[in-house]
């Protein structure tokens, strides 16, 4: 098999196997030992709450990310699509999977290619940042970005799923000054995300003073990439080392308290393991500029553009009434309102 049908194969294999296995972390994001404290006088109406924000200087309707998920397959251009399509209609961001797959095969950028079905959304174009030591370089990220015209790039750090990949790329070392290299060259913002493990603190101050705009933490908590991998495992004893990883990585509530206290200034996403609207509320709350979710779209997405809609529109709602519950009347003041903490 050529590294290029290897490529696509195995991201057709990712897309399956978390439409169709338990791939939960077995890890919790930590925001079930959260709450607000509840306002009994709001002094505001609810229908008059704003649910907008800016990010990344584009107004969103609602402060959410339908998140990287898929590409470089042919079954992926119509889950693209319908995200797309979702997207620009309610008015929310996207991100795309890794474009790592059409680079190597220009016939499969059309997987990628959703503009025209989104010509207004802030997108976010892919890639690993481990490419960089695997003979990629700034015009790789710039095809990445033209691609699908995006408005930034995300550089996608996911070092334990290279290494329970019998064929992953695992040279991670001199990275980060690849990195830098990236965001001096870069057109667009670059945005560093981990997959399902969390961003520590200190990784993150590393990658900001690299040029780094964006921060998406990926804490623990949902998808858990090594339970993926065990899943596509080709025997026992790879299935066995993944397993072994299924609590593993930063709780996601924990990744983005500590971020944002060591970064107070960075553009800030918070996401892994976010299922409501609550979920992204309390994030809100902690730090998060926007947040992301990708496990509630995908099944959506596989019936249509309307189902992802749906899911967009009540996770709205549900954010709405936190913020009349808090006495929040704008995303600004919802990132004031009192949490408690529970052990």
């Amino acid at each position: 098999m050529s590294k290029v049908t290897d490529t696509s194969a195995r991201k057709s294999n990712h897309l399956r196997i978390n439409l169709e296995e338990d791939v939960q972390s077995g890890l919790t994001t930590g925001l079930e030992r959260i709450s607000f404290s509840h306002s009994a006088l709001p002094e505001l109406d609810l229908q008059q709450i704003d649910l907008s924000t800016f990010f990344l200087e584009k107004r969103l309707h609602y402060p959410i990310m339908i998140s990287s998920m898929t590409g470089g397959s042919k079954s992926a251009t119509d889950i693209n699509i319908a995200l797309a399509e979702a997207a620009q209609e309610i008015g929310v961001a996207m991100g795309l999977g890794s474009q790592r797959a059409a680079i190597e095969d220009p016939s499969l950028e059309v997987s990628f290619q959703v503009r025209r079905f989104a010509p207004d959304i802030l997108l976010f174009a892919n890639l690993g940042a481990v490419q960089l030591n695997y003979g990629y370089g700034i015009d790789e990220c710039r095809r990445a970005v033209g691609m699908i015209e995006g408005d930034a790039l995300i550089l996608h750090l996911n070092p334990l799923q290279e290494a329970l990949q019998p064929e992953g790329d695992v040279d991670f070392s001199d990275l980060l000054r690849k990195i830098e290299g990236v965001c001096t060259q870069l057109e667009v913002p670059v945005v560093a995300k981990e997959v399902g493990w969390g961003i520590s603190p200190r990784i993150a101050k590393q990658l900001v003073n690299a040029g780094v705009a964006v921060i998406d933490v990926a804490g623990a908590g949902g998808t858990s990439w090594s339970q993926v991998e065990m899943h596509r495992a080709q025997d026992q004893k790879q299935a066995r080392m993944a397993a072994q990883f299924i609590n593993w990585g930063i709780p996601t509530a924990d990744a983005l308290a500590g971020v944002r206290e060591a970064l107070p200034d960075i553009p800030l996403i918070g996401s892994g393991g976010l299922r409501n609207g609550l979920d992204i509320a309390k994030c809100i709350a902690l730090g998060a500029d926007i947040c992301a979710l990708a496990g509630p779209f995908l099944k959506a997405a596989v019936e249509s553009s309307d189902k992802v809609r749906e899911i967009l529109q009540q996770l709205g709602e549900e954010i709405r009434i936190c913020m009349f519950a808090t006495g929040s009347g704008s995303i600004s003041s919802l990132r004031q309102a009192k949490l408690l903490r529970r052990p």
